[in-house]
């Protein structure tokens, strides 16, 4: 016994120190990437709550207060909200720290980059107390996240539609025969992609027998708007490149599979339904590797833009020559201490605050659909629209980022 607890003891301590190690390694330069492992393991922990954390939230009497205990299914929903709200606690309390972040010499700059021991605890409180809540705080989180999760996947529109104009116009700027080559063989590929990958869907989601006018609807849309980019694109008054139209049409095409495959397994037209084991499996993998790279690139992307809470490109006014001049090495340490931040650190987490939100959408199938479809992650109807209409939006904002240069020439987009 004695030995057993001191080699708890000992492992207890190695613990600690690794921690302490990890933690003291993260730098300026690792902490938007520290920030996005903390968000990756907080999908972790709300997989596997969901997966084990029913039993227990049974016995609790402030969650299962009801006169009938609800069905396993909906334990785990709340077991994922809870953690996604705590998620959420603490990256929008950290949002509002930072606003107004403009110089390395700001305190909150320091708070932004170090005080990780101090941020995790924090963190882990802050989701535990989430189990202390009442179910109408997460209810209405439930409510909400709807519209946060819709909000940054409008977010992920527009960065997509910025990368793929900006890597356009780096290709052309080369001013190459090669990169020309280069541009013309990605579009080739991704049309060949998007009009097999249409095949695909019409044996997979059209099954003959059964009336499937909707997904043939949703198909053949998404086909008429592939074209329609082409043709814009290259029309002689909108001088478009078929690069961004040819990424942006696999993308729409993508979002279609997405919506259809998330159809409920017992709806005949879904023909993937056979396979519904091995797909919750990819589904999960997926959806959670595919989330974490998108909120990877959306905070890096969107919290270094100049256009929505950005910090100045220069140091705070009155930071010109001082009266009395300094030695060489103070003079480059006041630099180096008025040198403004790269990126707003207050929408770096807003960006966090919302994809906490659609995390939990993503694991609950948009909380409805949880019950219908068992194991099953982003399943149900809810989920088909989402991936529709978020296609649909997509395209309306491509076309007009072609078109508005046109019908307002006199604006600068």
């Amino acid at each position: 016994m004695w030995a057993a607890s001191c080699l708890a003891s000992c492992c207890a301590a190695c613990a600690c120190d690794a921690c302490r190690t990890v933690v003291s390694g993260i730098s300026r330069r690792s902490a938007r990437i520290a920030y996005c492992g903390l968000f990756a393991l907080s999908l972790i922990v709300s997989w596997i709550l969901r997966e084990v954390a029913a039993p227990l939230m049974e016995n609790l009497p402030w969650i299962n207060h009801f006169h009938k205990t609800p069905s396993r299914e909906w334990f785990e929903t709340d077991a994922v909200l809870r953690v996604s709200l705590g998620n959420f606690m603490f990256f929008t309390i950290l949002s509002f720290l930072m606003i107004g972040v403009k110089n390395q010499r700001d305190p909150r700059d320091g708070l932004h980059h170090g005080g990780w021991m101090m941020k995790i605890i924090c963190w882990f409180i802050l989701v535990i107390l989430m189990f202390f809540v009442p179910n109408e705080i997460i209810s209405f989180y439930e409510t909400l996240s709807k519209f946060g999760s819709g909000l940054f996947l409008l977010v992920q529109v527009v960065l997509l539609l910025d990368f793929v104009h900006g890597w356009n116009d780096k290709w052309v700027g080369y001013d190459e025969q090669f990169w020309y080559v280069a541009l013309f063989v990605v579009s080739l590929v991704c049309y060949l992609a998007t009009f097999g990958f249409s095949g695909l869907l019409f044996h997979w989601f059209t099954p003959s027998g059964y009336d499937c006018g909707l997904n043939t609807f949703f198909i053949v849309m998404t086909l008429i708007l592939v074209i329609l980019f082409a043709i814009v694109a290259l029309h002689p008054a909108v001088g478009g490149s078929i690069l961004p139209a040819s990424v942006i049409s696999l993308y729409c095409m993508y979002l279609c599979y997405s919506g259809l495959a998330s159809e409920p397994r017992d709806y005949e037209c879904n023909g993937l339904h056979k396979h519904a084991k091995a797909i919750s499996t990819g589904t999960v993998t997926v959806g959670l590797l595919t989330t974490v790279l998108s909120v990877v690139y959306s905070a890096v992307r969107a919290g270094s833009s100049t256009t929505l809470l950005s910090p100045p490109s220069s140091p705070r006014a009155g930071g010109g020559k001082p009266l009395l001049p300094l030695d060489k090495a103070d003079e480059r340490e006041e630099e180096k201490e008025n040198r403004p931040v790269t990126y707003s650190y207050a929408f770096f987490h807003i960006i966090f605050s919302l994809a906490s939100m659609y995390s939990a959408m993503l694991l609950t199938g948009w909380s409805t659909s949880v019950g219908e479809s068992g194991k099953l992650v982003d399943v149900g109807w809810p989920s088909v629209w989402v991936r529709i209409l978020t296609g649909w939006v997509t395209a309306a904002l491509y076309m007009w980022s072609l078109l508005a240069p046109i019908m307002f020439p006199d604006r600068e987009f």
